[in-house]
């Protein structure tokens, strides 16, 4: 099972850089760069709700399961 994040992808269509999104959801850098390349365990709600309304878009479209 694997969840690919998929926030680079959705920061590109914005035209939005990781600085700007990190002010905007009051996020550390280094937290949206350890979940921007994949490599955070888990994500809160909160988190996520705040990433979509900056980016204004859905959860499924910063999330994507693969089956491998």
């Amino acid at each position: 099972m694997a969840i690919v994040v998929n926030l680079d992808v959705m920061m590109a269509k914005r035209k939005m850089s990781l600085n700007e999104l990190s002010e905007k959801v009051n996020i550390t850098l280094a937290n949206l760069s350890i979940l921007k390349t994949g490599k955070a365990k888990a994500i809160r709600f909160s988190t996520l709700e705040a990433i979509c309304e900056a980016l204004e878009c859905q959860p499924g479209d910063i999330l994507e399961y693969i089956n491998e």
